[in-house]
């Protein structure tokens, strides 16, 4: 994999050369790289997006083809809710029934909402949302399950929790539901766990596994066959988000422990953070290179972020 350039980002990046030899949820080695200095480039790629009242914001996933997102608020009360953050700016509240504690981790084009919810007993179970009715997702036979993506076709993705019903501290395994309903669970290169991430309309699947050592690494399962992919000189790679053209965006761990977003299109890795973050995180991108998810700033306070590709009209 090569890194390229990014030349037009707001906020803190690095462009990385090589140097001769070549979890909204988780917060969960390699080569010799070297790292440039970091730089800023012009204004206006980046939107802060804060649920109003709200102590903490994240967005966990999207945005579709129409610019929709989804993600997750806590209040004052520390009760984190879900929402739907529309084009226009305008946010709705969502919480499946009996729910303590919600995360929508995807919005497909016809607005179809899939995520994970506590229930009273801390129980973590998958949901959809469609058409303004919920639907509870188990999988047979596991302590606890959520989904974190689907497809037009009705594909999805998600995972089952090991060790743990709360799937607080647990192994994972991936897991994957076909058109008909099938679900078939694994862990790539018999990892001990793993994540999968979505699922775009050509059945691409990025996810993460994590080895022996807790080590993070990205994957990607596509015509059956899974490649691992690194973001190069980095301690820690989760891929999260993939759109119609499988370009990826995640998150990764520099050698000082920093987490940066970035982008995997054609085999090149962009980093790049929004404004004042001191960690960040992609989690969703679409066909129109909108890209969200959310950052920390200096204060731990979390807040979600849209880029926009240079010379797009920020909406």
């Amino acid at each position: 994999m090569q890194v390229a350039n990014a030349a037009c980002i707001v906020g803190t990046q690095e462009d990385v050369s090589v140097n001769n030899t070549t979890f909204r949820f988780l917060l969960l080695t390699t080569t010799a790289f070297a790292f440039a200095t970091s730089s800023l480039a012009p204004a206006q790629t980046f939107k802060t997006i804060d649920f109003p009242g709200a102590t903490a914001t994240t967005i966990a996933g999207g945005p579709n083809n129409q610019g929709d997102s989804v993600g997750q608020e806590t209040n004052t009360a520390g009760v984190s809710h879900g929402f739907i953050l529309s084009a226009n700016g305008n946010f709705k509240v969502i919480d499946p029934p009996g729910s303590t504690w919600t995360l929508p981790n995807y919005i497909v084009d016809d607005g179809t909402v899939v995520g994970q919810y506590l229930d009273s007993n801390q129980v973590t179970h998958g949901f959809i949302l469609s058409q303004g009715h919920y639907t509870k997702f188990d999988v047979p036979g596991a302590l606890a399950a959520g989904l974190s993506g689907r497809n037009i076709y009705g594909e999805m993705t998600g995972f089952t929790c090991i060790n743990e019903a709360n799937c607080e501290n647990t192994n994972y395994a991936s897991f994957t539901v076909s058109r008909d309903g099938k679900i078939t669970q694994f862990n790539p290169f018999d990892a001990p766990s793993s994540f999968a991430s979505n699922v775009n309309a050509r059945g691409v699947i990025p996810g993460t596994y994590f080895d022996s050592s807790g080590t993070a690494h990205g994957y990607v399962l596509a015509g059956g066959q899974f490649t691992e992919n690194n973001f190069p000189g980095g301690t820690f790679t989760f891929n999260g988000g993939i759109n119609a053209q499988g370009d990826i965006v995640g998150y990764y761990a520099d050698t000082a422990g920093v987490f940066h977003s970035f982008l995997l299109r054609d085999g090149h890795y962009t980093s790049f953070d929004p404004p004042g973050a001191i960690f960040s995180d992609a989690a969703g991108i679409n066909s129109s290179d909108e890209i969200v998810g959310f950052y920390i700033d200096s204060n731990d306070v979390s807040h979600g972020y849209i880029r926009w590709p240079c010379g797009k009209k920020m909406k």
